[in-house]
C-alpha cells in the first residue's frame, strides 16, 4: 500500500498546488495558459518522442484493449444519451466523448511513468496517438453531423482530420514509431536535450491540470455528471479489462490499458464542448468530479496492477 502512496499522492498533490496557485492568483490566467502550451506543445512531444524512439517491444495489446471498449462505448451511449435525457445527436456526441477520453497527456503520462516505468511506456504510446486520432475524430464528425446535418460529408471529415494532426501529441507519437520503423538513430546530444524538455512535462501538466480545474464548475447537471463520472470511472475500466481478458494480452499491456481506461474525463473533452457550445458545463463537471473520485479508483488499480507486476 506505501508504493501506492508513493506513486498517487504526489500525482493529486501537484494537482492541489495547481488549483491552489491559481485560486490565491500566485498564478495569473495569462501565467497559467502559458505553462499549458508548453506543456502541449514542448514538454509532452519531446518526452514522448523519447521514450518512443527508444527500443521496446511489444505494446499494441494495450491498444486492442482500449480502442473498441472505447468505440463501444461511446456508440451506446450515444443512443442512451438521447433516449434517456433527451438530448441531441451534437450533445449526445460529446456527452459520450466525456465518458471515453480520458485526461491522457496530463495525468496519464505521469502516473503510467511513476507507476509502471519504463515497460509502460510502448503501450501508453499506442494508446496516446490511436485514442486522439480515432475518439476525437469520431466526436468531432458525429457533432459535426448533428449540428450541419446538411454539410457536405467531405469538409465535415477534412476539417476533422486537420484539427486531430494539428495536435502536436498525436505528431510526436507519430514521428516516434515512424523513427523505429526506419531504424533512425536519435544522437547523443539531442536525446539529452529532448529528456531534459520532456522531464519537465509531467509535473508541470499536473499543475496545469489543477490551475485548469480552478476554473471549472462541478455544479452542472448533476445526474448527467454523475453518469458520465460513474461510466468511465467503472464501466469503461472493466469493459477494457474483460476485452483485455478475453484477448491474452500481457500483464503490462493490460495494466497499462485499464489504468488509462480509468483515467478522469480529459480536459480536450471540456474544450471541444466548449467550442460547438455545446455541454460545456456538463463536461466541465465530469472532469473536476472524475478527477476528485479517482483519487480512489487509480489508487486501487495501480495497487493491484503493482502486485501482479512486481
Amino acid at each position: 500500500m506505501g508504493g501506492v502512496v508513493e506513486v498517487v499522492l504526489p500525482v493529486f498533490a501537484l494537482i492541489a498546488l495547481g488549483y491552489a496557485a491559481v485560486v490565491r492568483r500566485m498564478v495569473t490566467d495569462e501565467a497559467l495558459k502559458g505553462m499549458t502550451l508548453f506543456v502541449f506543445g514542448l514538454a509532452a512531444p519531446a518526452l514522448l518522442f523519447a521514450g518512443g524512439t527508444r527500443p521496446h517491444e511489444g505494446g499494441g495489446g494495450a491498444a486492442l484493449a482500449i480502442l473498441p471498449a472505447s468505440v463501444l462505448m461511446f456508440g451506446l451511449v450515444v443512443v442512451g444519451a438521447r433516449r434517456i435525457f433527451g438530448l441531441t445527436l451534437a450533445e449526445a456526441a460529446l456527452f459520450a466523448l466525456a465518458c471515453v477520453f480520458g485526461n491522457s497527456v496530463m495525468m496519464g503520462v505521469p502516473i503510467i511513468f511513476a507507476a509502471y516505468g519504463a515497460p509502460g511506456v510502448p503501450p501508453m504510446l499506442g494508446i496516446l496517438a490511436l485514442q486522439t486520432m480515432i475518439l476525437l475524430g469520431l466526436a468531432t464528425v458525429v457533432t459535426e453531423v448533428g449540428l450541419h446535418a446538411n454539410a457536405p460529408w467531405r469538409r465535415v471529415l477534412t476539417s476533422s482530420a486537420t484539427g486531430i494532426l494539428k495536435n502536436p501529441v498525436v505528431l510526436s507519437v507519430l514521428a516516434a514509431f515512424i523513427w523505429m520503423i526506419f531504424g533512425l538513430p536519435v544522437p547523443a546530444v539531442v536525446r539529452q536535450t529532448l529528456e531534459l524538455l520532456g522531464g519537465a512535462a509531467p509535473p508541470l501538466a499536473l499543475f496545469c491540470l489543477g490551475g485548469g480545474l480552478a476554473g471549472i464548475s462541478a455544479a452542472a447537471a448533476w445526474k448527467e455528471t454523475a453518469a458520465i463520472v460513474g461510466l468511465k470511472l467503472l464501466a469503461l475500466p472493466l469493459l477494457t479489462w474483460g476485452l483485455a481478458i478475453t484477448l491474452g494480452i500481457s500483464a503490462i499491456d493490460t495494466a497499462v490499458a485499464v489504468t488509462m481506461a480509468a483515467l478522469p474525463t480529459g480536459a480536450n473533452a471540456f474544450i471541444l464542448a466548449r467550442r460547438y457550445a455545446t455541454g460545456a458545463d456538463r463536461s466541465g463537471a465530469a472532469v473536476v468530479v472524475s478527477t476528485a473520485i479517482s483519487i480512489l479508483t487509480l489508487s486501487a488499480l495501480i495497487g493491484h496492477f503493482r502486485g501482479v507486476l512486481s
